[in-house]
């Protein structure tokens, strides 16, 4: 009797207003994601490495390693060129790892926008599908040319990487400091600035096992969003925006633009918290201003 209690309860609270709740566990697909990542893996060292070795063996071997004589590597031409170069040749080692790797990166991300293209909604996790799949193996495939560029020698390369791979859509000027998302779904203007530890945070889970909100965030021209200040999926920030640190925009923020936000939500701050907490000076204030009309008359004449 009371086990039967227990399953005749367990049914109903699995139904909401009549509806059944469906639970699936969601396919991992792990083969998918070991086999883009040893095959990003080889192409990404292959050709670096090939090139690398072809110059140690016919350049650097010969006239700097297996040079008898010291002082011939200062005065004489080739040894003094192959030993010089051999940093120059390190670096571009660097840039074709690099570049390999957003090239095997770019392939796959178009097979599966091929399959299914990413979009704005909500992907429920409780429930087998393509869209999950798809969403977990891209943000698998991502974070491997995301380590190589900000780990490595360039990280103002960023931007560059994730326009060629497709997966996001920065503008010109626009500098993304080292963050944890940021590396898909994330479309800015011209001239923006996105400091260290702000999340371009895309996507979002609701809960341990909720659904995933996923949607575009979006950033005008010259928006300026400072250090840990995490913006959430479908925020959409309009020009010439400027985020306080520690700020915070919610899920589908939108604001009006050319002003400075604080707090989390953020929110607008007044003229004379802005001068306080900056310690600026009514000539700061003034020239700012200025700028601001400068910029609308150019836009107006535009």
């Amino acid at each position: 009797m009371n086990v039967n209690n227990k399953k005749n309860g367990t049914e109903e609270n699995d139904k909401i207003e009549g509806t059944e709740i469906i639970k699936q566990e969601p396919s991992a697909r792990y083969q998918w994601c070991a086999l883009v990542f040893v095959t990003t893996y080889f192409i990404s060292w292959v050709f670096p490495v090939a090139f690398l070795f072809f110059y140690i063996i016919m350049f650097f071997l010969p006239y700097v390693l297996e040079n008898p004589d010291f002082f011939s590597l200062f005065m004489e031409l080739k040894p003094l060129i192959t030993f010089m170069g051999f940093p120059l040749v390190l670096i571009i080692s660097y840039f074709l790892h690099l570049f390999f790797a957003a090239l095997s990166i770019k392939f796959w991300y178009a097979v599966s926008q091929r399959i299914v293209p990413s979009r704005d909604g909500v992907i429920p996790r409780n429930v087998s599908s393509k869209t999950l799949n798809l969403y977990h193996i891209r943000s698998f495939i991502l974070k491997y040319p995301k380590n190589i560029v900000v780990k490595g020698l360039f990280p103002w390369l960023f931007t560059w990487v994730f326009n060629f791979i497709g997966s996001c859509d920065y503008g010109k000027g626009t500098t993304v400091e080292e963050q944890v998302l940021g590396d898909k779904f994330a479309e800015t203007g011209e001239n923006c600035y996105i400091g260290s530890n702000t999340s371009l945070a895309s996507h979002l889970v609701e809960g341990i096992f909720g659904n995933i909100y996923y949607f575009k965030v979006v950033c005008g021209d010259n928006v300026t969003v400072s250090c840990e200040s995490p913006l959430a999926p479908g925020t959409h920030l309009e020009d010439d925006t400027y985020i306080l640190p520690l700020g915070a925009a919610l899920k589908f923020t939108r604001n009006k633009g050319e002003n400075y936000y604080f707090g989390m939500p953020i929110r607008r701050i007044f003229t004379r918290k802005v001068q306080k907490y900056l310690d600026l000076s009514d000539e700061d204030l003034e020239r700012a201003e200025n700028l601001m009309e400068k910029r609308k008359k150019e836009k107006n004449n535009k």
